[in-house]
């Protein structure tokens, strides 16, 4: 049997969906009970876009084995790219209950939460987690930005700040960080992240869009100019091109 597995995970490695569909169902047929083998039977039919038989076999692979995290993340992806965020809820919230210390499907289920807009439970969990984690940058990101959607721009700017104690090399991080102290009216730090954000990746464009549009907003012309004459250089839609030349003509008029 053991031979018949690896070979059926080596056709499952290979992408060979419909061989490992057959390869793993003969191996049903002795090993009834194997969620495992359950588990990556279903998978393949995820794969190959057969999702009723999936959850089929996902539900089959929970039935026999309840504490395998792995078979909750995989049917509540398969949910979630269905936008049925209410069956990818409820099985993770499930799964939660089942396997209270594994962090990564309170994460997951705390996702879940974000993309239906329930907001108010996506933190209780996030917060949970910090509890348990406090150095999960993850996290604090997700927090950060429930935060600044929230317009609750404080709290947004203090995630995005726990993301530095781990994570200093992140331009996304500080261009984010940039934003909320933008939307809260603190310019000079949120010049001074953005600034870093180009620091780090000097081909990283949004940072030079923003810090052109807040020179040009302290009138201060030629720096604004230089920063939206290197954006230009970037890969850019056409129409952002033509509506940034058409800014950098009208600086140059208004300042003959």
């Amino acid at each position: 049997m053991t031979n018949e597995i690896e070979n059926a995970i080596e056709l499952f490695k290979n992408k060979e969906w419909h061989k490992a569909i057959d390869a793993f169902s003969l191996i049903l047929e002795k090993e009834t009970e194997n969620a495992e083998i359950y588990n990556n039977l279903a998978l393949c039919y995820n794969y190959i876009g057969d999702f009723k038989q999936a959850e089929n076999f996902f539900l089959k692979a929970l039935g026999f084995n309840h504490e395998l995290a792995e078979i909750y993340i995989n049917l509540a992806d398969l949910y979630f790219k269905q936008r049925n965020f209410v069956d990818a809820i409820e099985l993770l919230q499930t799964g939660t209950k089942e396997l209270p210390e594994n962090l990564v499907l309170k994460h997951y289920l705390a996702r879940v939460y974000m993309e239906d807009a329930q907001l108010d439970f996506a933190i209780d969990e996030l917060d949970k987690i910090l509890e348990e984690q406090p150095e999960n940058y993850d996290a604090y990101y997700d927090l950060a930005r429930i935060y600044f959607e929230l317009g609750n721009y404080d709290l947004a700017i203090e995630n995005f700040e726990n993301i530095l104690q781990f994570k200093k090399d992140n331009e996304w991080v500080y261009y984010y960080l940039g934003q909320a102290y933008e939307a809260n009216d603190e310019v000079d730090k949120a010049l001074s992240n953005y600034l870093k954000a180009i620091a780090i990746n000097d081909k990283f464009h949004p940072a030079y869009k923003k810090v052109g549009i807040i020179f040009l907003a302290r009138n201060d012309y030629q720096d604004a100019i230089e920063y939206f004459e290197d954006y230009m250089k970037f890969d850019i839609p056409e129409e952002e091109k033509n509506n940034i030349k058409e800014t950098i003509q009208r600086i140059k008029r208004l300042n003959k």
